[in-house]
Protein backbone atom coordinates (compact mmCIF):
# COMPACT_ATOMS: atom_id res chain seq x y z
CA UNK A 1 0.00 0.00 0.00
CA UNK A 2 2.77 2.39 0.92
CA UNK A 3 4.56 1.65 -2.36
CA UNK A 4 1.33 2.35 -4.27
CA UNK A 5 0.90 5.63 -2.42
CA UNK A 6 4.49 6.60 -3.19
CA UNK A 7 3.94 5.73 -6.86
CA UNK A 8 0.80 7.85 -6.99
CA UNK A 9 2.57 10.72 -5.25
CA UNK A 10 5.49 10.62 -7.70
CA UNK A 11 3.10 10.39 -10.64
CA UNK A 12 1.10 13.37 -9.35
CA UNK A 13 4.32 15.27 -8.79
CA UNK A 14 5.48 14.61 -12.36
CA UNK A 15 2.08 15.71 -13.67
CA UNK A 16 2.28 18.95 -11.69
CA UNK A 17 5.77 19.61 -13.06
CA UNK A 18 4.48 19.02 -16.59
CA UNK A 19 1.53 21.37 -16.08
CA UNK A 20 3.93 23.91 -14.59
CA UNK A 21 5.98 23.91 -17.80
CA UNK A 22 2.83 24.17 -19.92
CA UNK A 23 1.30 27.01 -17.91
CA UNK A 24 3.44 29.91 -19.29
CA UNK A 25 2.83 28.86 -22.91
CA UNK A 26 -0.89 28.34 -22.21
CA UNK A 27 -1.24 31.79 -20.65
CA UNK A 28 0.67 33.32 -23.56
CA UNK A 29 -1.66 31.67 -26.09
CA UNK A 30 -4.75 32.76 -24.13
CA UNK A 31 -3.67 36.39 -23.82
CA UNK A 32 -2.07 36.71 -27.27
CA UNK A 33 -4.57 34.67 -29.34
CA UNK A 34 -7.88 33.84 -27.69
CA UNK A 35 -8.43 37.09 -25.81
CA UNK A 36 -7.69 39.33 -28.85
CA UNK A 37 -9.85 36.98 -30.95
CA UNK A 38 -12.82 37.39 -28.61
CA UNK A 39 -12.27 41.15 -28.50
CA UNK A 40 -12.09 41.20 -32.30
CA UNK A 41 -15.39 39.33 -32.59
CA UNK A 42 -17.07 41.76 -30.18
CA UNK A 43 -15.63 44.62 -32.22
CA UNK A 44 -17.12 43.12 -35.40
CA UNK A 45 -20.57 43.61 -33.83
CA UNK A 46 -19.96 47.37 -33.49
CA UNK A 47 -20.89 49.96 -36.12
CA UNK A 48 -19.55 53.47 -36.57
CA UNK A 49 -16.31 55.22 -37.49
CA UNK A 50 -13.21 55.90 -35.44
CA UNK A 51 -13.86 55.45 -31.73
CA UNK A 52 -17.55 56.39 -31.98
CA UNK A 53 -18.91 52.85 -32.01
CA UNK A 54 -22.31 51.47 -31.07
CA UNK A 55 -23.66 47.93 -30.97
CA UNK A 56 -25.01 46.96 -34.38
CA UNK A 57 -25.43 43.20 -34.17
CA UNK A 58 -24.82 41.49 -37.50
CA UNK A 59 -25.04 44.66 -39.60
CA UNK A 60 -21.37 44.48 -40.59
CA UNK A 61 -21.76 40.88 -41.78
CA UNK A 62 -24.86 41.82 -43.80
CA UNK A 63 -22.91 44.71 -45.30
CA UNK A 64 -20.19 42.30 -46.47
CA UNK A 65 -22.75 40.45 -48.62
CA UNK A 66 -23.75 43.72 -50.31
CA UNK A 67 -20.30 45.33 -50.60
CA UNK A 68 -19.14 45.39 -54.28
CA UNK A 69 -15.56 46.21 -53.26
CA UNK A 70 -15.41 43.17 -50.98
CA UNK A 71 -16.63 40.97 -53.84
CA UNK A 72 -13.95 42.40 -56.13
CA UNK A 73 -11.06 41.88 -53.72
CA UNK A 74 -12.47 38.45 -52.80
CA UNK A 75 -12.26 37.47 -56.49
CA UNK A 76 -8.69 38.81 -56.73
CA UNK A 77 -7.55 36.85 -53.68
CA UNK A 78 -9.11 33.58 -54.84
CA UNK A 79 -7.69 34.11 -58.32
CA UNK A 80 -4.19 34.17 -56.80
CA UNK A 81 -5.06 31.12 -54.70
CA UNK A 82 -6.39 29.00 -57.58
CA UNK A 83 -3.58 29.86 -60.02
CA UNK A 84 -0.51 30.33 -57.85
CA UNK A 85 -0.78 27.61 -55.19
CA UNK A 86 -1.04 24.56 -57.52
CA UNK A 87 1.76 25.82 -59.80
CA UNK A 88 4.00 26.57 -56.82
CA UNK A 89 3.45 23.21 -55.11
CA UNK A 90 3.97 21.21 -58.32
CA UNK A 91 7.14 23.16 -59.10
CA UNK A 92 8.39 22.69 -55.52
CA UNK A 93 7.81 18.94 -55.76
CA UNK A 94 9.63 18.69 -59.10
CA UNK A 95 12.61 20.68 -57.79
CA UNK A 96 12.74 18.60 -54.60
CA UNK A 97 12.73 15.38 -56.65
CA UNK A 98 15.56 16.68 -58.83
CA UNK A 99 17.64 17.83 -55.86
CA UNK A 100 17.10 14.52 -54.08
CA UNK A 101 19.02 12.71 -56.83
CA UNK A 102 22.11 11.23 -55.17
CA UNK A 103 24.08 11.53 -58.43
CA UNK A 104 23.55 15.32 -58.69
CA UNK A 105 26.63 17.41 -57.95
CA UNK A 106 26.67 20.72 -56.04
CA UNK A 107 23.30 19.94 -54.46
CA UNK A 108 23.95 22.22 -51.51
CA UNK A 109 24.50 25.22 -53.80
CA UNK A 110 21.29 24.57 -55.75
CA UNK A 111 19.26 24.03 -52.59
CA UNK A 112 20.54 27.25 -51.06
CA UNK A 113 19.93 29.24 -54.25
CA UNK A 114 16.33 28.02 -54.54
CA UNK A 115 15.59 28.54 -50.84
CA UNK A 116 17.14 32.03 -50.56
CA UNK A 117 14.18 33.99 -52.06
CA UNK A 118 11.96 33.12 -49.08
CA UNK A 119 14.55 34.69 -46.77
CA UNK A 120 14.26 37.99 -48.65
CA UNK A 121 12.36 40.86 -47.05
CA UNK A 122 8.78 41.11 -48.33
CA UNK A 123 9.16 44.82 -49.06
CA UNK A 124 12.55 44.37 -50.73
CA UNK A 125 11.48 41.62 -53.10
CA UNK A 126 8.30 43.53 -54.00
CA UNK A 127 10.40 46.53 -54.94
CA UNK A 128 12.74 44.32 -56.99
CA UNK A 129 9.86 42.88 -59.01
CA UNK A 130 8.34 46.34 -59.41
CA UNK A 131 11.59 47.61 -60.95
CA UNK A 132 11.89 44.50 -63.17
CA UNK A 133 8.44 45.00 -64.70
CA UNK A 134 8.37 48.80 -65.07
CA UNK A 135 8.22 50.35 -68.56
CA UNK A 136 12.02 50.69 -68.72
CA UNK A 137 12.72 47.62 -66.59
CA UNK A 138 14.74 44.52 -67.43
CA UNK A 139 11.75 42.49 -68.66
CA UNK A 140 10.65 45.15 -71.15
CA UNK A 141 14.25 45.66 -72.28
CA UNK A 142 14.44 41.96 -73.14
CA UNK A 143 11.10 42.13 -74.96
CA UNK A 144 12.23 45.16 -76.99
CA UNK A 145 15.49 43.40 -77.90
CA UNK A 146 13.37 40.91 -79.87
CA UNK A 147 11.73 43.74 -81.79
CA UNK A 148 8.43 43.62 -79.87
CA UNK A 149 6.73 46.58 -78.17
CA UNK A 150 7.09 46.96 -74.41
CA UNK A 151 4.25 45.88 -72.13
CA UNK A 152 2.59 48.10 -69.54
CA UNK A 153 2.54 45.36 -66.93
CA UNK A 154 0.95 47.44 -64.19
CA UNK A 155 -1.53 49.22 -66.47
CA UNK A 156 -3.59 46.14 -67.29
CA UNK A 157 -5.43 44.19 -64.59
CA UNK A 158 -4.53 40.74 -65.94
CA UNK A 159 -0.84 41.42 -66.50
CA UNK A 160 -0.63 43.08 -63.06
CA UNK A 161 -2.16 39.98 -61.49
CA UNK A 162 0.29 37.89 -63.48
CA UNK A 163 3.23 39.83 -62.04
CA UNK A 164 1.99 39.18 -58.49
CA UNK A 165 1.60 35.46 -59.24
CA UNK A 166 5.12 35.27 -60.70
CA UNK A 167 6.51 37.07 -57.64
CA UNK A 168 4.70 34.73 -55.24
CA UNK A 169 5.92 31.63 -57.06
CA UNK A 170 9.50 32.96 -57.06
CA UNK A 171 9.44 33.68 -53.34
CA UNK A 172 7.61 30.69 -51.88
CA UNK A 173 8.54 27.75 -54.12
CA UNK A 174 11.85 27.22 -52.30
CA UNK A 175 10.11 27.32 -48.93
CA UNK A 176 7.77 24.47 -49.88
CA UNK A 177 10.59 22.62 -51.63
CA UNK A 178 12.38 22.24 -48.28
CA UNK A 179 9.38 20.38 -46.82
CA UNK A 180 9.22 18.03 -49.80
CA UNK A 181 12.97 17.48 -49.76
CA UNK A 182 12.86 16.53 -46.09
CA UNK A 183 10.06 14.08 -46.83
CA UNK A 184 11.88 12.58 -49.81
CA UNK A 185 15.00 11.99 -47.74
CA UNK A 186 12.94 9.79 -45.41
CA UNK A 187 12.01 7.51 -48.31
CA UNK A 188 14.49 4.67 -48.79
CA UNK A 189 16.30 4.98 -52.12
CA UNK A 190 16.06 1.19 -52.47
CA UNK A 191 12.31 1.62 -53.10
CA UNK A 192 13.06 3.63 -56.25
CA UNK A 193 15.75 1.18 -57.32
CA UNK A 194 13.33 -1.73 -56.96
CA UNK A 195 10.72 0.14 -58.99
CA UNK A 196 13.30 0.88 -61.67
CA UNK A 197 14.25 -2.80 -61.88
CA UNK A 198 10.56 -3.64 -62.30
CA UNK A 199 10.44 -1.28 -65.28
CA UNK A 200 8.79 1.76 -63.67
CA UNK A 201 9.36 5.03 -65.51
CA UNK A 202 10.26 8.25 -63.63
CA UNK A 203 6.65 9.43 -64.02
CA UNK A 204 5.32 6.17 -62.57
CA UNK A 205 7.74 6.41 -59.65
CA UNK A 206 6.55 9.96 -59.02
CA UNK A 207 2.83 9.17 -59.03
CA UNK A 208 2.95 5.71 -57.42
CA UNK A 209 5.74 6.12 -54.87
CA UNK A 210 6.69 9.74 -54.22
CA UNK A 211 3.28 11.42 -54.09
CA UNK A 212 1.52 8.73 -51.97
CA UNK A 213 4.37 8.69 -49.43
CA UNK A 214 4.49 12.50 -49.34
CA UNK A 215 0.73 12.91 -48.90
CA UNK A 216 0.95 14.29 -45.32
CA UNK A 217 3.62 16.80 -46.38
CA UNK A 218 1.68 17.83 -49.49
CA UNK A 219 -1.43 18.32 -47.35
CA UNK A 220 0.52 20.45 -44.86
CA UNK A 221 2.03 22.70 -47.56
CA UNK A 222 -1.35 23.04 -49.29
CA UNK A 223 -3.02 24.21 -46.07
CA UNK A 224 -0.17 26.62 -45.23
CA UNK A 225 -0.10 28.02 -48.77
CA UNK A 226 -3.88 28.48 -48.79
CA UNK A 227 -3.76 30.24 -45.45
CA UNK A 228 -0.89 32.48 -46.56
CA UNK A 229 -2.51 33.41 -49.89
CA UNK A 230 -5.82 34.35 -48.28
CA UNK A 231 -3.86 36.72 -46.00
CA UNK A 232 -1.80 38.16 -48.86
CA UNK A 233 -0.90 41.79 -48.14
CA UNK A 234 2.63 42.95 -48.94
CA UNK A 235 2.56 42.18 -52.66
CA UNK A 236 -0.73 44.00 -53.15
CA UNK A 237 0.50 47.06 -51.24
CA UNK A 238 4.15 47.30 -52.30
CA UNK A 239 4.14 45.77 -55.78
CA UNK A 240 0.98 47.13 -57.42
CA UNK A 241 -0.60 49.36 -54.74
CA UNK A 242 -3.80 47.43 -55.43
CA UNK A 243 -4.02 48.82 -58.96
CA UNK A 244 -4.94 49.43 -61.62
CA UNK A 245 -8.02 50.58 -59.75
CA UNK A 246 -8.67 47.74 -57.34
CA UNK A 247 -7.80 44.99 -59.84
CA UNK A 248 -5.01 43.48 -57.71
CA UNK A 249 -6.18 44.48 -54.23
CA UNK A 250 -6.45 41.57 -51.78
CA UNK A 251 -8.75 41.02 -48.82
CA UNK A 252 -6.04 41.93 -46.30
CA UNK A 253 -5.21 45.10 -48.24
CA UNK A 254 -8.88 46.13 -48.22
CA UNK A 255 -9.13 45.41 -44.49
CA UNK A 256 -6.04 47.56 -43.89
CA UNK A 257 -7.49 50.45 -45.92
CA UNK A 258 -10.81 50.18 -44.09
CA UNK A 259 -9.05 50.20 -40.72
CA UNK A 260 -6.33 52.81 -41.10
CA UNK A 261 -7.01 55.12 -44.05
CA UNK A 262 -9.52 57.92 -44.61
CA UNK A 263 -12.40 57.32 -42.15
CA UNK A 264 -11.49 54.18 -40.12
CA UNK A 265 -14.21 51.58 -39.65
CA UNK A 266 -12.81 49.10 -37.15
CA UNK A 267 -16.04 47.13 -36.74
CA UNK A 268 -16.40 46.40 -40.45
CA UNK A 269 -12.70 45.50 -40.70
CA UNK A 270 -13.05 43.06 -37.80
CA UNK A 271 -16.08 41.46 -39.47
CA UNK A 272 -14.14 40.94 -42.71
CA UNK A 273 -11.25 39.44 -40.74
CA UNK A 274 -13.57 36.89 -39.16
CA UNK A 275 -15.01 36.02 -42.57
CA UNK A 276 -11.45 35.26 -43.78
CA UNK A 277 -10.84 33.13 -40.67
CA UNK A 278 -13.99 31.09 -41.36
CA UNK A 279 -13.03 30.64 -45.03
CA UNK A 280 -9.52 29.47 -44.06
CA UNK A 281 -10.97 27.02 -41.52
CA UNK A 282 -13.45 25.60 -44.07
CA UNK A 283 -10.80 25.19 -46.77
CA UNK A 284 -8.38 23.55 -44.32
CA UNK A 285 -11.14 21.14 -43.22
CA UNK A 286 -12.00 20.26 -46.82
CA UNK A 287 -8.34 19.73 -47.72
CA UNK A 288 -7.83 17.45 -44.72
CA UNK A 289 -10.94 15.41 -45.55
CA UNK A 290 -9.92 15.07 -49.21
CA UNK A 291 -6.39 14.10 -48.13
CA UNK A 292 -7.73 11.45 -45.72
CA UNK A 293 -9.91 9.88 -48.41
CA UNK A 294 -7.01 9.64 -50.82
Amino acid sequence: MQNNKKGLTLSRKHNLIGWGFLLPATLLIVFMSFYPGIQGFLLSLQVGHGMQLTFGGLKNYVRILKDPVFKEVFFNTFFYLIIQVPIMLVLALILASMLNNKHLRCKAIFRTAIFLPCATSLVSYSMIFRSLFTTDGLVNNIIRSFGMPSVNWFGNEWTARGVIIIALIWRWTGYNMVFYLAGLQNIEYSVYEAAKIDGASPAQSLFRITIPLLKPTILLTAIMSTNGTLQLFDESVNLTSGGPGRATMTLSHYIYNTSFTNNPNFGYSAAMSFVIMVIVAILAFVQMKVGDKR
